[in-house]
């Protein structure tokens, strides 16, 4: 066989680049390249595969007219436009070789890669390796002021979002959901304040999940202060505001208020921006994500948990958030790969963009094999969500009503007025709607509830999972069921103690099809929760909560058990501030005891006295999300 048909003849000639070996930065302690600084020590050489050679030989090449040269031992097919036009580049650069940010050297070898390459042996080849094969990263280690041991796979991204802050760049975590995307910019944070006191981060996130960051931020990282700038009562001083940030590590705050309090936001460099749920910023004209890209900061993260490659639109405008013009002006992106990848389904633009956007994108899903064996087979999660407003001034009214009735009762009639205090509050926590039981509207605005499990839903299904919902109210279950399929057009279940043997069955049946696609199966938790198998699920949410665990761990085994060829993840939602999370702690330390305890229902909660049940349900203002 002609060598220039095997693989290493058909090497094409390249411009091959190599660096001086002299460092170009100022950054002290960077031995990076170029870091914030221009990489400008590096040269072009001529190459044909291995082989470098000098400009006369390669114009003799050129000047040949026979289609195939005989190259120092091999055949070779050479196309000699292309050779004239690098030979020119050569000749332009001999005397000027220009500046070039690291950006730009890995823009033109992924644009480019048909003429240039890197020579592989360079150290900066080396390098750049790293960027997108993380593995040749050095793990780092647990931190000791973390209260969590975190998993390998966690200690390579919390390396690779440092490597890639020691060359200056930004990068999208786009890890699955479940993998702890949250867990490694905490250790981020510990990380770099175990080195000096950096200026503080900027956490801009949806308005429900700011009470999440918070909590876990306390839990995990509980040296680490927190400054939550939401609600009427915020900072909105400038030189009062500067002041209060430079007290505390980590500022969160909404995407609305990043766009209301930006001339605030903007009068500080922080040491890092980091945007949670970045796909809130897709739309490029919006005035949210225009206040944002005019924030100052020393690095930028996007976190994000949906597959934005399938949305090149919604990957442009998170690039031009993290390394503004990389993927050049937005008709210009439109033009040269959104149109041609998704329309015509051009394999050679759809190339050239994964490897422009490879080193700047960690993503990890929970089926590759190296996170498998990192995994425990069922992962818990609290998810915690604050109340709105509505939800707020409901639960006070009731809270104020039962202290006031509650000195006045005994006996019987006492844990009745208990129990059906704490029915009332769960209520409320879930949905204004469940509690004023008048046909209001189901939306997410009334319950940051809703809108979390909207946005978590969202995630799961475009990643193709199917998922269980567990609730204890019916009400509850029909309104989600219907939610959910006529708002988010999911294909949904919903199981509760009216259904029929036939019609259970034929929605088991359905949903454990693999042929049918991912869905969402709602469930009665009295209703669902022992006896049928639907393993077809990875993921558990607990809408709202059973103080009894063996009974919520007896429900999400209907996925967990054998059969179950995924690991499962599970998720269970408190309401911050509320009876939920004093009730959730009181679970948490009682099985540290003995799960006997906990009896079967909330009956054990009516054997408080009148002081302790007060503080158990009493509203911490705090906890209030105004939208």
């Amino acid at each position: 066989m002609p060598a220039w048909l095997t693989p290493k003849g058909r090497r094409r000639a390249k411009i091959r680049m190599r660096s001086s070996g002299k460092s170009t930065s100022k950054s002290a302690g960077s031995t990076s390249y170029f870091s914030m600084e221009k990489l400008t020590n590096y040269q072009y050489e001529l190459a044909i595969g291995d082989t470098a050679l000098t400009p006369e030989e390669w114009q003799q090449l050129v000047d040949s007219k026979a289609p195939l040269i005989h190259f120092r031992g091999q055949w070779m097919e050479l196309n000699r436009d292309k050779m004239q036009e690098m030979l020119a580049f050569m000749q332009q650069q001999a005397n000027d070789v220009p500046e070039m940010t690291v950006q730009q050297l890995l823009k033109k070898l992924a644009e480019e890669s048909d003429s240039f390459e890197l020579d592989v042996h360079d150290s900066l080849a080396q390098m750049l390796e790293k960027l997108v094969d993380n593995s040749q990263l050095e793990a780092i280690d647990n931190p000791k002021q973390l209260n969590a041991e975190l998993r390998e796979y966690q200690k390579r991204g919390v390396s690779w979002l440092r490597y890639l802050e020691t060359l200056g760049l930004n990068g999208c975590l786009a890890d699955d959901m479940g993998l702890g995307k949250t867990m490694q910019v905490i250790t981020l944070l510990i990380l770099e304040r175990e080195q000096n006191q950096p200026a503080p981060t900027l956490l801009i996130v949806p308005t429900s999940v700011i009470g999440n960051w918070q909590k876990e931020i306390d839990k995990f990282a509980p040296h680490l202060t927190t400054l939550i700038h939401h609600g009427s009562a915020r900072e909105q001083d400038t030189k009062a505001f500067k002041k209060l940030c430079g007290q505390h590590d980590v500022l969160i705050t909404s995407y609305t208020l990043a766009r209301k309090d930006a001339k605030l936001l903007g009068a500080l460099h922080w040491r890092r921006i980091v945007l949670d749920e970045a796909q809130n910023i897709k739309n490029p004209v919006a005035a949210q994500t225009k206040a944002i890209l005019k924030l100052n900061a020393d690095s930028r993260l996007a976190l994000t948990g949906t597959p934005v490659e399938n949305r090149l639109m919604d990957l442009w405008s998170i690039f031009n958030f993290l390394n503004p013009g990389y993927l050049g002006k937005q008709a210009q992106f439109r033009k040269i790969y959104e149109l041609p990848v998704q329309r015509d389904n051009d394999p050679i633009q759809s190339a050239i963009l994964k490897k422009l956007i490879q080193p700047f994108i960690l993503r990890r899903l929970k089926t590759d094999k190296n996170i498998i064996k990192d995994l425990p087979d069922k992962i818990e999660n609290k998810i915690y969500c604050n109340l709105s407003k509505e939800q707020a001034s409901l639960y006070e009214v009731v809270v104020q009503d039962v202290v006031a009735q509650l000195e006045e009762t005994d006996g019987i009639q006492r844990q009745g007025l208990m129990l059906s205090t704490l029915m009332k509050l769960k209520q409320i926590c879930n949905h204004p709607m469940q509690f004023l039981q008048d046909g209001s509207a189901f939306t997410p605005e009334r319950s940051n509830k809703l809108e979390r499990i909207g946005d978590m839903l969202e995630e799961a299904m475009a990643q193709g999972d199917s998922v269980l919902v567990f609730t204890q109210f019916t009400e509850i279950g029909e309104h989600l069921n219907r939610y959910l399929a006529k708002e988010k057009h999911y294909k949904t279940h919903y199981l509760h103690g009216g259904t029929t043997r036939v019609k259970r069955e034929q929605m088991i049946a359905d949903f454990q099809d693999p042929d049918t696609g991912p869905a969402v199966f709602v469930l009665s938790l009295k209703a669902g929760g022992v006896g049928i198998t639907l393993t077809a699920a990875n993921h558990v949410f607990h809408f709202d909560r059973w103080w009894n665990p063996a009974v919520e761990n007896q429900a999400t085994d209907r996925a967990f058990r054998i059969g179950q060829q995924k690991n499962v993840f599970v998720h269970k939602f408190v309401t911050l501030g509320t009876l939920e999370e004093r009730i959730d702690q009181m679970i948490t330390d009682k099985q540290k005891m003995a799960d006997s305890i906990v009896g079967n229902d909330e009956s054990w909660l009516t054997k408080l006295d009148n002081q302790a049940f007060k503080e158990l349900i009493a509203l911490n203002k705090h906890s209030i999300m105004e939208n």
